[in-house]
């Protein structure tokens, strides 16, 4: 008695496939009835194969199974399924029909009555895992336009603030031409409108580099989550370097803040780096703070304070860069910051990261996500 799928057997034979979830348990039932066929009657083999549920869903989708353990009787078709615990007994109910058709099948290829057989199990098989494939493919594609759609619209209003602020302050200098401005408040404007300008770029390469280039070698797989049950276990994963260099600790999370659309591990270690560095730098006796604020109704805004020695000013445009090593790095082992991939990380989730940094004082790092939408809201 055969007892496996052979690509080489003939179509004559019966082929079956056990359903069951649990691997040690499947093998268990499929021995009791590879037994039980080996006492039936008939002179058409039954090629039985073990399908563990959990490894197959796009084969339990294509035969519609509802309960297991089940037993499939793919060929000849048209296709069966006995479903329950009494597998043993309804096999033995409906073995004479399946020797019957199997039979027909027989006398049919001999006869050369069936020149475009139906596909074998094995192509079966492949071809139900390609549709299932496809069709998850096709849902996150239309997921992910949707979610760059909110993005795209959610990037147009930011950069309608710095537009504006811009606009504001031409204007006022336009008016101002005939000397009724000092230099000290055109000097501000200026200096205002090209901080504006400045911001607008940033956004317009944030946006750029989302879209191309290093962001979008990340694999990012963005799910509903809840940013405060994604803290907790970086939190108390850090909680003894924390108590061992006597920090003082606060997390703000509030109990009303909307799910987030992110890759869960990802943003958990651009957190957990933030926090590692606060840990790292801020001297023994200061305070680290975790604060997460619903910012607008598209956006959430993550910071990590702390009251470390601060950043220079002229270190700060380029805090994020590969490779780049700050003054304050030098008596730590190796470059291990990590905010380069930060910066990879949240762009790649369309948005943006900053440092906020007085010397000898302390350094706020923020960066912001997407707030999740269902699709059609």
């Amino acid at each position: 008695m055969q007892t496996s799928l052979d690509r080489t057997s003939t179509r004559s034979g019966i082929r079956l496939l056990l359903f069951a979830q649990g691997r040690a348990n499947i093998e268990e039932l499929a021995e009791q009835l590879r037994r039980h066929i080996q006492g039936l009657p008939g002179q058409h083999p039954a090629h039985l194969k073990v399908v563990p549920l959990e490894e197959h869903p796009y084969l339990a989708e294509h035969y519609k199974l509802v309960v297991t353990p089940a037993l499939v009787k793919a060929e000849p078709l048209p296709a069966q399924v006995l479903a329950g615990e009494d597998l043993a007994t309804q096999l033995e109910v409906w073995w004479p029909r399946w020797q019957g058709q199997a039979a027909l099948v027989s006398y049919q290829e001999e006869a050369g009555q069936d020149p475009a057989p139906p596909p074998t199990t094995e192509a079966l098989l492949q071809m139900s895992e390609e549709v299932f494939s496809l069709r998850q493919e096709r849902a996150q594609l239309r997921e992910q336009l949707d979610f760059k759609d909110r993005v795209l619209a959610m990037l147009v209003h930011d950069l309608r603030s710095p537009l504006t602020a811009t606009a504001l302050a031409v204007e006022t200098l336009q008016q101002g031409r005939e000397g009724s401005l000092d230099k000290a408040v055109e000097r501000q404007l200026f200096e205002h409108a090209r901080q504006q300008l400045r911001k607008m770029d940033s956004m317009i390469t944030d946006i750029l580099e989302s879209a191309r280039g290093s962001a979008s070698e990340l694999r990012i797989r963005a799910v509903e989550t809840q940013l405060a049950s994604l803290c907790q276990p970086v939190i108390e994963e850090l909680l003894p370097r924390i108590q061992a260099k006597q920090l003082q600790f606060q997390a703000d999370i509030p109990v009303d803040l909307p799910t987030v659309h992110v890759d869960p591990d990802k943003i958990r270690q651009v957190i957990f780096n933030l926090l590692d560095n606060a840990i790292k730098y801020t001297p023994a006796g200061g305070s680290i703070r975790l604060n997460i604020l619903h910012r607008t109704s598209q956006k959430v805004q993550v910071t990590v304070s702390d009251t470390g020695p601060g950043i220079p000013e002229a270190e700060q445009e380029n805090i994020f860069s590969d490779a780049v090593r700050l003054s304050r790095d030098q008596q730590q082992e190796g470059y291990g910051i990590g905010l380069s991939l930060c910066r990879r990380i949240v762009r790649a989730h369309y948005g943006q990261i900053w440092v906020e940094s007085i010397l000898g004082k302390g350094s706020s790092f923020h960066f912001t996500l997407p707030v999740y939408r269902l699709c059609g809201r």
